[in-house]
């Protein structure tokens, strides 16, 4: 009920939402460096506070991306649909994360040209479809919730991770945790997201949009959506490589 109530609230806001948004993602960006993480040796302390604002923006995007599909009818759930007032506050809550996670890449992490790049994509698809077309936010939410359900679960195997050489608990849970978020990922990214993407392509490349989205904004969309999904497929798939090897050496050294 909870979170109706604060999709309903959202429904009725007028304001521009973004600056605010912004602004939450700075504050705990800065509570994140400058308090809860000061211990921390530097390089960690960079991870954490990206996980930090990833969970701000994980799981509640991820809730108010579907919530903003469930309340409209069926026949207004379309791929070249007007987007809805709270429809815009959600792609503003995620334009305003990947703005403030580009932003500390491009201070401290300048070298990562993969994250600053598929960061700079996502932001041009959300951008575009806010800003420019304000058409298509149905697509681009529901591939919200897909890329964002397993938000936590990563985030917290991501700090397990970064902790699991000098923590044996952290390298217990990171351990534990793998199995079951390889398992969800591949099933989301793997599964669901590229049959809906196959979906969500074919509609574009068919024309029916032509009026509300430009052909360059369509094709940059199933571009950058293709590019996307396939770099996380080739991501957990090293992944479950990796687990793998690891569990045939593990067993092989038992048995020496």
């Amino acid at each position: 009920m909870a979170v109706v109530g604060v999709l309903d609230s959202l429904a009725a806001e007028e304001r521009w939402l973004y600056p605010g948004f912004l602004a939450m993602y700075a504050a705990i960006y800065c509570v994140g460096q400058l308090a809860l993480l000061r211990r921390w040796a530097w390089p960690l302390r960079l991870d954490g506070a990206s996980c930090l604002i990833s969970l701000a923006h994980g799981t509640p995007a991820a809730l108010a991306a579907a919530g903003a599909i469930l309340a409209l009818p069926p026949e207004a759930r379309g791929f070249a649909a007007p987007n809805t007032r709270l429809q815009d506050h959600v792609l503003d809550y995620s334009v305003a994360y990947f703005t403030m996670d580009l932003l500390h890449y491009l201070a401290f992490l300048p070298g990562d040209t993969l994250f600053i790049a598929h960061h700079v994509a996502t932001l041009f698809v959300f951008v575009t479809c806010r800003y420019l077309v304000r058409h298509g936010a149905y697509a681009l939410l529901v591939l919200l919730v897909l890329a964002e359900v397993t938000s936590l679960l990563q985030n917290v195997w991501t700090l397990a991770g970064i902790w699991r050489a000098e923590k044996p608990a952290a390298a217990r849970v990171y351990r534990a945790l793998s199995p079951p978020f390889y398992f969800i990922y591949t099933v989301v990214r793997g599964v669901a997201g590229p049959l809906f993407f196959l979906k969500m392509s074919l509609f574009y490349l068919s024309g029916q949009a032509v009026d509300v989205i430009p052909w360059w904004v369509r094709i940059s969309w199933i571009v950058v959506v293709g590019t996307a999904i396939t770099v996380s497929n080739l991501w957990i798939w090293n992944l479950w490589k990796e687990l793998f090897r690891e569990r045939k050496q593990s067993m092989a050294k038992k048995s020496t």
